[in-house]
């Protein structure tokens, strides 16, 4: 018997403040199962990475 998988649900959500410059991640949460969470980061420094090659 097939074993249903329910979708993956990754929140994210950035918080910036007033006055801080709009390159600047800012506070951020991210909520999910461990692993899209640390997929997600692995994602996003890959993109820094790549940002500051360029």
């Amino acid at each position: 018997m097939a074993k249903a998988t329910s979708p993956r649900r990754l929140k994210i959500v950035r918080e910036f403040e007033a006055g801080v410059s709009p390159s600047c991640a800012g506070r951020m949460v991210i909520s999910g199962r461990m692993a899209d969470v640390c997929a997600e980061l692995d994602r996003m420094a890959q993109r820094e990475a790549a940002v500051q090659a360029a």
